[in-house]
């Protein structure tokens, strides 16, 4: 009996020691990344994109800048692409469109005239935006522009008027993130003359991969532009760097020559 006892009281404590093993990897994983007190996702802070979408969101090669004066400098930089299927599914009129945009993109692109840039390109300007999240709103901060915008973690219903930065309803799919907007006014969605309409539906996801990562993801829908919805994605990184804040770029004083120095008074000779 007593070795009987033994060999119980060695397999109790074998299991004891699987469970002990086993128990701070579940909790582990589920605590790999940063959470609110309520539990959700916690993506406070500010983020980043490191790609060439808002040279051109299709995978292109490196060609002259619209302005030959600046030389490299301005060149566009080469890019794999950030399109599902590599290819924006541009109704025939709205592609003609499309091309006319690329042509005059130096003076016509709403970036240069200091616009706020809308959703989904204020995420993938070359500039940062910080998240700040509580359990009933979120909102996000951009650096250009001053660009803000709040999302509402209910349902808001339509957008009482069209605007830049839209109307955003959000909500929580497990821990994705997912944020309808609406009401946005028509508007470029990179400097290579792509665009989309007033009538467009943007649905974004927020997936926080780690504490440093968020996979964005955003699906364009426009009946009068495309012939059927498309799909971007891309990674966010967050800045680390000591000190990190977003700085002012007031960029209206910058567009000023390009949007009305034509109307200037010549000088007195």
């Amino acid at each position: 009996m007593a070795v009987a006892g033994s060999r119980l009281t060695s397999s109790t404590l074998a299991g004891a020691l699987v469970l002990v093993l086993i128990a701070p990897c579940a909790w582990a994983q589920k605590s790999s990344i940063p959470r609110t007190p309520a539990g959700r996702p916690d993506m406070a802070g500010i983020w980043q994109t490191l790609n060439e979408a808002n040279w051109n969101l299709e995978p292109h090669v490196a060609t002259q800048g619209a302005t030959e004066t600046l030389g490299a400098i301005g060149a566009v930089s080469p890019g794999i692409g950030v399109v599902t299927g590599g290819t924006i599914p541009y109704l025939p009129a709205a592609m003609v469109r499309r091309d006319r945009n690329r042509e005059t993109r130096r003076t016509e692109d709403p970036e240069a005239k200091c616009f706020m840039p809308g959703v989904p390109r204020a995420t993938y300007l070359p500039h940062p935006f910080q998240i700040v999240q509580s359990d009933s709103d979120i909102m996000i901060v951009y650096q250009f522009a001053g660009a803000v915008r709040t999302i509402s973690m209910k349902n808001q219903g339509d957008a009482p008027v069209d605007s830049w930065m839209g109307w955003s309803s959000g909500r929580w799919e497990a821990d994705t993130l997912v944020v309808e907007v609406t009401g946005l006014n028509a508007n470029w969605l990179d400097r290579s003359g792509n665009f989309a309409s007033e009538t467009r539906r943007v649905t974004e996801r927020y997936t926080l991969i780690d504490a440093d990562h968020i996979r964005y993801e955003a699906t364009i829908e426009d009946p009068a532009v495309f012939s059927k919805p498309w799909v971007l994605s891309m990674p966010l990184y967050r800045r680390v760097e000591t000190g990190v804040r977003l700085m002012d770029f007031r960029c209206v004083e910058f567009a000023e020559e390009l949007m009305y120095g034509e109307l200037r008074k010549p000088e007195a000779k």
